[in-house]
């Protein structure tokens, strides 16, 4: 049974009166057909609905009455054409007239010059079309409309818009007496939208069809599906004689009918150029003069029209003509970018003399240039191509199509007989393609494609074009329409792309306007959008290129090329407020614009201005909400605005060109998207400044790919206006521990361009899982979280005291590992928990549910038990000499600095420490540390103690615990066991392993670390002023330790410790007197070495305020005191001469024996010494005396050496010489040897002799003695690091200045007898 249509039963149902309405509709004027359609359609809803429609009935038949007497009147009006019979076209007017009245289609090709445009559509009027419709005979270019209307106006005898109207982009010269309409081809796109079936039309002739523009393909495929549908409308399709077969193919076999032009016979000569691109570049303007000098040989008269591929070729070829001008001959350029001024130059010849015309291709069809007899074809042109790779127009130069080639030829045949000069091969000209591609396979098919969405044609790739686009095409349409936010991801229309199918524009420039519109600076970019409709209005002449950049200038907005129009917006009305029209004009030749395009932009700026206002959603009309429009402000008020509307105004800019932004490179190259690399063109004002963010009018490839109208702008501005075709990519997700959250770097990309990388967000929302995961194994297992959670602390606890085992045993069994800890809680936490805040919320609420959920067991943390750690091994805390214990940790970090045991140390006690203590380090890790000592010394003397941990167990059983060096130790007792001496400081310079050294963590008062290290002479040379000062700050804690401006013993006893409380620790203080410059200060000093030297100084500093006149006496009044001053030159000044003669008879006469510690002792030397004070000052005086002088002289002699084989000698005597006088000599030496100086010096003497005399003998005792020279400095230096002190070092050093004298000067006489045998002796107890 066959099934009822829903409409079919509408149908049915239709009452009869509104059914005859239907056929009586399409009697009606065409342009009225459509309102009338729609009012019946209502009334048939209305009728199927049950509602009345008798009053609508009755309304529509009027007024369909009245649409169908308008039809008829319309037939009494139609003109009478009449015909110039010498046109070509026109000699066919019997055979044009049946075929057009007996086929819905013809197609019709004659070359240019027939006639065609013209006379075909008066053959419709005269065969009654144009009634019921208008006859629309449409073109690519408005002003060929314009022009062809006023043509065929004059023809007819009326005026344009009357009979013969016309309609392009934003100028409508149609009124209710046109038959015939000149309109664009993109104008009748638009009108489809309003009109699906083209009622107002009753005949179509489509011109210039063999350009094959989009618009006539998409015209040519939309009247193949609607013809059927409307068997009244004729189509009449004329072209070139390019390819007509293609069009009688597509329409079903339509007839063809060819009318021939007026042509005269053209000579085809061929010059062939180099075929290396590089070289014909170079090659051509001197092909193009030789060519035009070969014409000019010719006998006939005529102009030259030279077909070059752009502006650059057509102004090195001009120069080039201009050099070598043929005489009575004028060279004009021409091409679109030139002032109308210029270009009517071409077309107004003047005067007698030949033209030279160097033209682009625009001069193939679209213009005739009168007066041609010769052409000279390149046969090059630049010509738009889409490239799908880069997504960008480009307009390469291509070699043109045999057709066009032709084309370009038979322009010297329309008058007389011509020559063609091709300035190529005949042999290339033949491998050409026939003809050139079409656009629609060359270009972007955005515009098209919309146009078919918002007029619901379907699929695009069942359109029937004449040739279907490619299939990349098509998706780079639908790529750029979804850019704009016109169709979804689904390729389906939009509301936001409904609306720009209803602008008349270029879809960027519609979305700008969208944008604008909501962006609330829809009249910026009103003026902008109009600005990028048009050509340029700014003029460049040829021979005044400078003055018009200088006059633009003025125009030019730092930032931005797209508001530079603004600024001449302004400027312009500015102007014609005050100007009369004359007076503009000459303002505009003055400053390098055109008026023309000044006023087409006016034009095109009010036409969109109404457009956008009528569209849905705008917010009234446009810049109703400003108090003053943009061309009012004067331009400072401008420039202040525009700054204040700049993102506002490049944001909206942005929706229509989000592709054509770029960011800076190096040098002046840019990255745009899809990797494209390009240049701002060097006519824009950024070009100098090279901006980091760009964003172009358009991207355009010619010598190389160029951003024009460049404006600069903030990658966050890109990246929200393209948010639905931003990439995110996401890296190294991890746990930040301050904003309790997964954290990750994002990177931000624009169909490859990065807008931002490494940018800090939230992971969370973006990957819940993983981020819960992260969540659960850095923060909770890896214990990077803060909580107050009552098991936050229970779990830490547990594990840290399982850690610390593991760090004394140095094992990491026993904690078991990550992957369990995450299980644990991995099972407890539910999903969705993986930030900080959601976590603390779920625990609020498991709190009165489950409070011990996630409390672990000390069970469940151990893989193994701890018994393999004692504490008497691995002791908490280390107890030094004198009763000091410092808390000790334990790391088990390889590689970490603090690898080991670690001692805390209160900066407090930094200075009591002595390093010999830390060398033992604990007794669980002593016995590693021996056998660590003993492998690591030379090959010859290790190999007697192996194996290593056997000597290493019986060297720890033999010595005591903890007493004096461990190294001094281990190496005394191996040879005690061995009989092997190891050398001096061989295991001193053992570099052990990190955890085999003690580390040590000096800390403040507040428990704060200060410094951490291994090496604790470095740490008291770093730390111990500030060491001395925080123990002395408090004086222990009492008051009873710190006195200024003490002049007298009257402080009681002195002793040389006392003890202390510390924080907790029991501290040892030593007191000390400290000199000051008239009294002394007594504190507590934290170290003993330093409160002996500062008691012995603060006490001599006593004795000396205890006898006033003495110290004069002996400063001033001295015998013999004056004769020191100049031979102690070179070591002090007088001052420091009487201080050190002062400072040293004090100390000979009461200090010579253990410091006084009370005032009684104090007393009692002081009364005991002062009558031997001046007398011991007089020795001192003339023992002096004798040392300074021969230390002179010794120096002296020492400089009249100068021979190289001396150098080894002289070097140690001059060591020797500085080892016994050198600044505060007298201070430090002790008195004991400070008698003996005068002995070193007269064997110094002696030694100096002997070597003027006969230097060989010097070298064999300097053999014996420079060995342990050498030894006793670098133990010494050694010592003095390691802040040990080392009497057993200090006797030797006087032992050494005996075996000097010995060895060098015999009969000076030895005090005592010093052999190599005895120095050995005295070494060994140095060791």
């Amino acid at each position: 049974m066959r099934r009822m249509t829903a409409r079919a039963r509408q149908t049915r149902s239709i009452p009869e009166p509104l059914k005859a309405l239907r056929p009586r509709i399409d009697q009606a004027f065409g342009p009225e057909r459509p309102g009338l359609r729609k009012r019946l359609a209502g009334l048939e809803r209305r009728a199927h609905a049950g509602k009345p429609f008798d009053k609508g009935l009755e309304k529509l038949e009027r007024d369909l009455a009245l649409a169908c007497q308008r039809a008829e009147a319309r037939a009494v009006s139609l003109p009478t054409p009449t015909y110039d019979p010498d046109l070509p076209v026109n000699q066919r007017l019997d055979d044009l007239r049946e075929v057009i009245r007996d086929n819905q289609v013809v197609v019709i090709c004659g070359a240019t010059g027939s006639g065609k445009s013209t006379q075909i559509p008066k053959i419709c009027v005269e065969l009654g079309r144009g009634v019921h419709g208008w006859i629309g005979h449409t073109q690519p270019r408005r002003l060929a409309a314009r022009t062809l209307a006023q043509r065929i106006s004059d023809e007819l005898g009326t005026q344009p818009g009357d009979a013969v109207g016309y309609k392009v982009r934003f100028t409508d010269r149609v009124s209710e007496r046109t038959h015939l309409k000149l309109l664009t081809d993109g104008m009748l796109l638009a009108e489809i939208q309003g009109d699906r079936h083209l009622d107002a039309y009753d005949t179509l002739i489509i011109d210039e069809a063999h350009e094959r523009s989009l618009n006539i393909d998409f015209i040519m495929g939309y009247l193949k599906r609607l013809l059927p549908r409307r068997p009244d409308l004729k189509l009449i399709i004329t072209s070139a004689t390019i390819d007509p077969e293609r069009f009688s193919k597509h329409f079903d076999d339509a007839p063809i009918v060819e009318v021939s032009g007026r042509t005269y016979p053209v000579e085809v000569r061929y010059r062939s150029m180099v075929d290396d691109e590089d070289e014909r570049d170079e090659d051509l303007p001197g092909a193009v003069v030789d060519a035009v000098q070969e014409l000019a040989r010719e006998p006939g008269q005529g102009d030259v029209l030279v077909f070059l591929s752009g502006e650059r070729e057509i102004r090195e070829c001009t120069e080039a003509l201009r050099k070598k001008h043929p005489p009575h001959t004028e060279v004009l350029p021409l091409y679109a970018r030139l002032s109308a001024a210029e270009q009517q130059r071409v077309f107004n010849p003047k005067g007698g003399g030949r033209r030279v015309v160097l033209a682009t291709n625009v001069a193939e069809t679209s213009v005739t240039v009168p007066g041609i007899r010769y052409v000279v074809d390149s046969g090059y042109a630049r010509i738009n191509r889409y490239s799908y790779r880069t997504k960008v127009s480009r307009l390469p130069v291509e070699p043109i199509s045999r057709a066009s080639a032709n084309q370009r030829a038979g322009r010297c045949g329309r008058e007389a007989p011509g020559v063609a000069i091709r300035l190529y091969s005949e042999e290339d000209f033949a491998g050409r393609p026939e003809f050139t591609d079409p656009e629609i396979l060359r270009t972007n098919l955005a515009a098209v494609i919309l146009q078919m969405k918002a007029l619901g044609l379907g699929d695009i790739q069942r359109f029937p074009f004449v040739e279907p686009p490619e299939h990349k095409f098509v998706n780079d349409g639908f790529k750029l329409l979804h850019e704009l936010g016109a169709v979804d991801s689904g390729r389906e229309l939009t509301p936001l792309g409904r609306q720009l199918a209803r602008l008349p524009l270029d879809p960027p420039v519609g979305r700008m306007l969208l944008a604008a519109r909501d962006q609330g600076v829809l009249d910026e970019v009103l003026v902008i959008a109009a600005a990028l409709s048009v050509q340029d209005p700014r003029d460049r002449p040829l021979d005044a290129q400078q003055a018009a950049d200088s006059a633009h200038g003025q125009w030019r907005h730092e930032k931005s090329d797209f508001l530079s129009f603004l600024l001449l917006w302004q400027a312009y009305h500015r102007q014609k407020r005050k100007l009369s029209n004359r007076q503009l004009r000459q303002w505009c030749r003055e400053n390098f614009l055109s008026p023309h395009r000044m006023r087409e932009w006016l034009d095109i700026h009010r036409q969109i201005r109404e457009l956008v206002a009528g569209l849905e959603g705008a917010r009234g009309k446009p810049g109703a909400d400003k108090p003053r429009p943009l061309q009012a402000l004067d331009d400072a008020p401008l420039r202040e605005h525009l700054d204040a509307q700049y993102q506002a105004i490049h944001e909206a800019l942005l929706t229509g060109l989000i592709s054509n932004v770029a960011h800076h490179q190096e040098n002046k190259e840019y990255l745009g998207p899809r990797g494209v690399k390009l240049m701002i063109f060097p006519g824009s004002g950024q070009f100098k400044r090279n901006p980091k963010w760009i964003v172009a009018a358009e991207f355009v490839e010619t010598s190389r790919l160029f951003a024009r109208t460049v404006a600069e702008v903030k990658p966050d501005w890109i990246e929200r206006i393209g948010s639905h075709l931003i990439s995110r990519s996401y890296s190294e997700p991890h746990w930040e521990k301050k904003p309790a959250q997964v954290g990750a770097f994002e990177k931000v990309t624009l169909y490859g361009l990065v807008l931002a990388s490494q940018r800090r967000v939230n992971y969370g929302p973006i990957d819940p899982p993983t981020a819960r995961e992260i969540f659960i194994r850095e923060a909770l297992v890896q214990g990077e979280y803060r909580t107050r959670a009552p098991f936050w602390a229970h779990n830490r606890r547990l594990i840290e005291e399982i850690e610390r085992l593991e760090a004394k045993a140095r094992r990491r069994d026993v904690l078991v590992d990550e992957e369990a800890r995450f299980r644990f809680y991995e099972q407890r936490i539910p999903e969705g928990i993986y930030s900080g805040a959601a976590f603390e919320r779920w625990l609020k609420k498991i709190a009165r549910e489950d409070p011990k959920r996630l409390h672990m067991s000390r069970e469940a943390l151990m893989r193994d038990d701890a018994d393999v750690v004692s504490g008497e091994a691995y002791p908490d805390r280390l107890r030094l000499p004198g009763g000091l214990e410092l808390p000790l940790e334990y790391h088990l970090e390889p590689g970490s600095e603090l690898d080991g045991v670690v001692a805390r140390v209160p900066v407090a006690a930094l200075n009591q420490l002595r390093p010999e203590p830390f060398e033992w380090l604990v007794p669980g890790l002593l016995q590693e540390k021996v056998v660590a000592l003993i492998r690591a010394l030379p090959k010859a003397v290790r190999r007697n103690f192996v194996p290593a941990p056997d000597y290493a167990r019986a060297v720890l059983e033999a010595i005591p615990h903890g007493e004096g060096s461990l190294t001094d130790a281990v190496a005394r007792h191996l040879k005690r066991i061995t009989g092997v001496d190891i050398p001096p400081g061989a295991l001193d310079a053992v570099e052990l392993p990190v955890h085999l050294r003690m580390h040590y963590r000096v800390l403040d008062e507040q428990g704060k670390t200060l410094r951490t290290g291994s090496d604790l002479a470095r740490l008291q040379a770093g730390l111990g002023d500030e060491a001395s000062q925080r123990f002395a700050e408090t004086g222990g804690g009492t008051e009873a330790w710190s006195r200024d401006g003490i002049k007298t013993w009257d402080f009681g006893d002195l002793p040389e410790t006392v003890e202390i409380e510390r924080n907790g620790l029991t501290i040892r203080g030593y007191p000390a007197l400290i000199e000051q410059e008239d009294s002394v200060r007594l504190t507590l000093s934290d170290s003993p070495d330093e409160a002996e030297r500062q008691n012995r100084a603060g006490i001599r500093r006593l004795f000396m305020l205890a006898l006033p006149q003495q110290v004069r006496y002996l400063r001033r009044g001295l015998p013999g005191l004056d004769r020191l001053r100049l031979a102690y030159r070179g070591l002090g000044s007088d001052e420091d001469l009487k201080r050190e003669l002062v400072h040293a008879a004090i100390d000979r006469t009461f200090l010579g024996e253990a410091l006084p510690r009370t005032e009684a002792a104090f007393r009692e030397r002081l009364e005991r010494g002062r009558p031997q004070l001046v007398e011991n000052a007089q020795r001192l005086v003339d023992g002096l005396d004798e040392v300074l002088g021969r230390y002179q002289a010794v120096r002296k002699a020492l400089k009249q050496f100068n021979a190289l084989a001396l150098m080894d000698s002289l070097k140690d005597l001059q060591e020797h010489l500085d080892s016994l006088v050198y600044p505060g000599f007298l201070r430090e030496t002790p008195p004991e040897y400070l008698a003996e100086l005068p002995r070193y010096l007269r064997a110094l003497e002696r030694r100096v002799e002997k070597l003027r005399q006969d230097p060989g003998k010097d070298r064999t005792p300097l053999r014996s003695v420079r060995p342990w020279w050498e030894k006793w400095r670098e133990r010494r230096e050694r010592r003095e690091a390691q802040g040990k002190p080392d009497p057993a070092l200090e006797r030797f050093r006087w032992l050494l200045e005996e075996y000097r004298v010995s060895l060098f000067a015999q009969d000076v006489g030895a005090k005592e007898k010093v052999s190599e045998k005895r120095l050995k002796a005295a070494w060994k107890e140095v060791a």
